[in-house]
């Protein structure tokens, strides 16, 4: 049975086949704490006879995400700690992220916001507060690019997509923008010619960051898609997560980022999984990372390696951990160098003061 509109409780993914009878009343308690939408471009692509089907595994609730483990945290990356006003977060001396909104077409089960989106989140900037965020990158001449995430920010309408883009481009300092989004494979017939047009109001450079996690959710029309913005003159690059049971093996890897490629999608960033609540049956440990990334380079044209990456709980900001930033410390602990030369304990302590070893990685 097809899908031919987003699907947001567990009796509506029930209803479509996606999750057996036995599977309705786990789903439903999953679906109570955190959101679910699972839009028709992912419902067709999600194999129904694979139990450990990739795609299903991404946007399908499970009782796991009811597991919190002691080093998770509501908000594992630090957004709240640099937000000096509704919607920005300010951890990095020359760029911000402004948040529109906190919605999303589809919600990712490994979401590290998953405590802040969704139709209970934190919704969407009002008038008023979204006077606020322009105020704050106006009045900061060091914000050279302003990135706009969420949620996803595609979900706004053309009309109020391009009102944003031309208010930030009348901000003399702010020279680049960027967008965070996953519209492209969720809802790829969304990407029109409104949207782009929308896209351009800044009359700035525009990057699109597309979030995507396995080569079957760049379809013909989520290449389509990518073309769209792409012969518009918007560049886009990538975001993954490396996620155990969705791409953390060499092949799945590899033809991800060759997709990415052959779409004209920069390979960036291939994010290690935060510590957000309920995702541990995701994780993989920072060795398994690290071999795995390793793996790509010269077995893939250099087009094709992308940043593997480490959000430092705390909001530290990233670091690049394929690289000299992290160091054991024994006990499969590491320290982690943030960019200004601070190095952290991962995983952190938890609220006991103990640490727990980062490779477990089931």
């Amino acid at each position: 049975m097809s899908a031919d509109r987003t699907l947001r409780t567990a009796a509506e993914l029930a209803g479509a086949g996606l999750i057996p009878a036995a599977g309705l009343e786990p789903a439903s308690r999953v679906a109570a704490r955190y959101a679910v939408a699972v839009s028709p471009a992912m419902a067709a692509l999600i194999d129904r006879n694979d139990p450990a089907d990739p795609i299903a595994r991404q946007f399908l609730p499970d009782a796991a995400e009811l597991e919190a483990r002691p080093e998770e945290r509501p908000d594992p990356i630090g957004d709240l700690t640099h937000s000096p006003v509704e919607g920005i977060v300010h951890r990095y001396p020359d760029r911000v992220l402004l948040k529109a909104v906190h919605v999303c077409p589809v919600y990712c089960r490994f979401c590290f916001r998953r405590e802040m989106v969704g139709p209970d989140g934190m919704g969407t900037l009002s008038a008023a507060a979204l006077d606020g965020a322009l105020a704050y990158v106006a009045d900061h001449p060091e914000i050279w690019e302003v990135i706009l995430t969420g949620g996803d920010p595609l979900v706004l309408s053309p009309a109020r997509l391009s009102g944003l883009m031309a208010r930030l481009g009348a901000i003399a300092h702010v020279r680049v923008i960027r967008l965070h989004t996953k519209v492209p494979v969720a809802e790829p017939g969304w990407v029109d010619e409104a949207m782009v047009a929308a896209l351009k109001a800044a009359g700035r450079p525009v990057y699109v960051a597309l979030h995507a996690n396995h080569p079957r959710e760049l379809t013909a029309a989520a290449r389509a898609a990518c073309a769209r913005l792409v012969d518009a003159g918007i560049v886009m690059v990538s975001q993954s997560v490396l996620l155990r049971g969705v791409n953390a093996d060499a092949e799945t890897l590899a033809a991800l980022m060759r997709a990415f490629v052959e779409a004209r999608v920069k390979p960036y960033y291939l994010h290690h999984p935060d510590l957000a609540p309920g995702t541990g049956h995701f994780r993989v440990s920072v060795e398994e990372g690290r071999a795995l990334v390793a793996g790509l380079r010269g077995r893939l044209s250099g087009l094709c390696q992308p940043t593997y990456v480490l959000d430092i709980p705390g909001g530290h900001g990233k670091a690049d951990i394929g690289a000299s930033a992290l160091r054991e410390a024994g006990g499969g602990c590491y320290l982690v160098t943030d960019f200004r030369g601070t190095e952290h304990a991962y995983p952190p302590a938890g609220p006991d003061g103990s640490q727990s070893s980062s490779s477990d990685g089931r």
